[in-house]
């Protein structure tokens, strides 16, 4: 008999793990009756998914990691028609970590590449109202209905690139009998893009599977009394319809990994650097308890404000600048005045609504004021009618929010330097392990030089993570007299006094 080929070799490379799913899609973006009857046990431990979600450390929560297993199981044990091999799934920390990379790619897409003949692989993402990982779990195995055993007869399971049908590979996956292992990753994605949609904040769902599944010309399962063709490796043993010896779910931690940038950083330009005497950086005594040198930075440079809040009230100044909408502006948008630039009485989503700069997800965007205009225009565009004013007043306008990788080097001097106008600096994604980064300077506390490396002092307030890397937004402001050193975070930053040129700036979390 001829050996099968997988379906995860050069036939699902080139065609079908390209392919996300529509139903998928649809289900993730629209309220489904059946889906939310289906997880309604599940809701209440999901509630705090988000919350109990911790910066910095691991790509996913213990809880999430169990509620993600646990549905698994649960679906994988209720197949139709029933499964005779069926195995029970534990928890895999490699699979985890391998998801955990491609997660921090923020590409809607299967990867890498290298590793798709050796796992399966199932991807969600949602953007706007939150969501608890299950409810991607249950829409892979929603796509039962496309799906007719033993073989696929009406989902398509070579889909090339974006889809134009049914699919029900990410089912077959998930209740492939033999797939026996499990990782899983969430990440956080601003300015993600999907199928050319840019969505702001997409909160991005990997899952890895091993051994992998979907090999062409094979049934998921065998049809069969449950458990009456399990593997002698699982001696008997039977668990809710599915083959099970005891282990259950590994909760060993497993050993780190070499750090690796998944977001490949911008090129900088060369320029000459101006020769700086090196001041005299503080080190940490050996007696000092380094536990109290750990800092953690919430504070935030952008605002979130309600659909209907009105430019005029909120404070004044650079970090004032950046504001962060909710979804389902559309239906409550507030007052809009004017086009292209909007009158400071206009409401911040209403007006990003009208400029087309946000959608009705919600999302981020900037604020530039221009100073008073004598007449502003109304106009109908992206669902939003705006009034006119023929009289002087103040006036904005509304630009995205750019986002932009840097390296742990990567100074303000040269990315983004102070001027006047106050411009608006990109948000940045700074990689993991920029402790290592010896040679990058850290100059003063709270506010830094700006001759210091922008991540590095980010990690030192406590805004993103060393093991962790992350996003976060920078804000170039005048010069300072003075900078103080001090500990923090790994990190021994510089003290300076009475610099003669450079300017400085401070860092912000982004939560």
């Amino acid at each position: 008999m001829k050996k099968s080929i997988p379906l995860l070799g050069w036939i699902r490379v080139v065609s079908l793990f390209l392919c996300l799913s529509q139903t998928l899609l649809a289900v993730v973006l629209n309220n489904s009756t059946n889906l939310d009857s289906i997880l309604d046990k599940y809701r209440d431990k999901d509630e705090e998914w988000w919350k109990v979600r911790s910066r910095g450390k691991r790509a996913i929560s213990e809880g999430d990691m169990h509620l993600i297993l646990d549905l698994h199981n649960k679906l994988r044990g209720q197949v139709h028609p029933p499964a005779s091999n069926m195995e029970f799934m534990v928890w895999d920390h490699e699979l985890e970590r391998s998801a955990e990379h491609w997660a921090h790619t923020c590409r809607w897409e299967h990867g890498p590449s290298h590793m798709l003949t050796q796992i399966g692989q199932n991807l969600g993402a949602h953007w706007g109202r939150d969501r608890p990982p299950t409810y991607h779990v249950q829409a892979w195995y929603d796509e039962v209905r496309h799906y007719s055993y033993p073989y696929s007869q009406e989902c398509n399971p070579h889909c090339p690139l974006r889809c134009s049908g049914p699919v029900c590979t990410h089912y077959t996956q998930l209740v492939w009998a033999t797939s026996n292992r499990i990782g899983c990753a969430i990440n956080v994605c601003y300015n993600m893009n999907v199928w050319g949609m840019i969505w702001t904040k997409a909160v991005y769902l990997v899952c890895n599977y091993s051994p992998p599944g979907n090999w062409w010309g094979h049934a998921p399962y065998k049809y069969g009394s449950p458990c009456s063709a399990c593997p002698a490796s699982y001696a008997g043993g039977c668990r809710d319809n599915l083959c099970y010896k005891d282990g259950g779910v590994d909760r060993r931690p497993a050993p780190e990994l070499e750090e690796t940038n998944y977001i490949e950083p911008e090129t900088e330009p060369v320029r000459d650097r101006e020769p700086q005497p090196r001041a005299q950086t503080p080190d940490p005594s050996p007696n000092d308890n380094l536990d109290r040198n750990q800092v953690l930075n919430t504070e935030q440079m952008c605002q979130q404000v309600d659909c209907e809040t009105k430019l005029r009230d909120r404070c004044k100044g650079t970090t004032c600048n950046r504001y962060e909408c909710p979804p389902g502006c559309l239906d409550t948008p507030g007052r809009v005045v004017g086009s292209g630039h909007y009158d400071m009485q206009s409401s911040v989503c209403g007006a990003g609504l009208h400029a087309g700069v946000i959608d009705n997800d919600g999302g981020w965007l900037d604020v530039t004021r221009l100073g008073r205009k004598q007449q502003f225009s109304k106009s109908y565009k992206n669902g939003i009618q705006s009034i006119g004013k023929n009289r002087s007043a103040n006036s904005f306008k509304i630009e995205t929010v750019p986002v932009k990788a840097v390296r742990c080097d990567t100074t303000v001097a040269l990315f983004c330097p102070y001027k006047k106008p106050v411009r608006h600096c990109a948000r940045l994604y700074c990689p993991r392990n920029c402790v290592r980064e010896s040679g990058a300077r850290v100059i003063g506390t709270t506010y830094f030089s700006d001759k210091s490396s922008i991540c590095r002092a980010a990690i030192h307030s406590g805004v993103i993570q060393n093991e962790a890397g992350g996003y976060l937004d920078v804000m170039p402001v005048e010069k300072r007299r003075q900078y103080s050193g001090s500990y923090q975070n790994s990190i021994s930053s510089e003290s300076l006094v009475n610099p003669t040129v450079g300017k400085a700036f401070r860092v912000f979390a982004i939560i």
